[in-house]
């Protein structure tokens, strides 16, 4: 199973990556793209929407289920990744490559409560 050891995951199966703007880039697991199956529409958020961390921020649907994104920290949407919207397919190929949106977040250090790969690693077998 994929998980990128420089990336932070919710246990909802996001993952998060701080940039060096401070801004944090937002995308689903290999894991969750696997469980989903096939991607077949994708609803990201408006940008400028504020978000607290857990809250629903975008639905990913596949032939099987729809399902929310959670924002995993708090913060402003400041980009969406219109691309995947296009082919949602992008996902099942590259789940780490084809990140949904982008946050400014409210506090920063929030990022260090998320989870590192082993410890995601762990919630999923668990």
């Amino acid at each position: 199973m994929n998980i990128p050891a420089a990336l932070k995951y919710a246990k909802t199966h996001e993952w998060a990556r701080q940039e060096a703007d401070g801004s944090i880039t937002v995308g689903i697991t290999d894991h969750a793209q696997g469980l989903l199956g096939d991607l077949v529409f994708i609803e990201l958020p408006e940008v400028g929407k504020a978000l607290a961390a857990g809250e629903p921020a975008a639905v990913v649907e596949s032939v099987k289920a729809a399902s929310d994104i959670y924002a995993p920290v708090g913060g402003t949407v400041i980009a969406v990744n219109q691309a995947v919207a296009e082919a949602p397919e992008r996902v099942n190929e590259d789940a780490y490559g084809a990140w949904l949106f982008r946050l400014q977040p409210a506090n920063p250090a929030e990022i260090d409560t998320l989870l590192d790969a082993s410890g995601y690693q762990a919630s999923i077998e668990g």
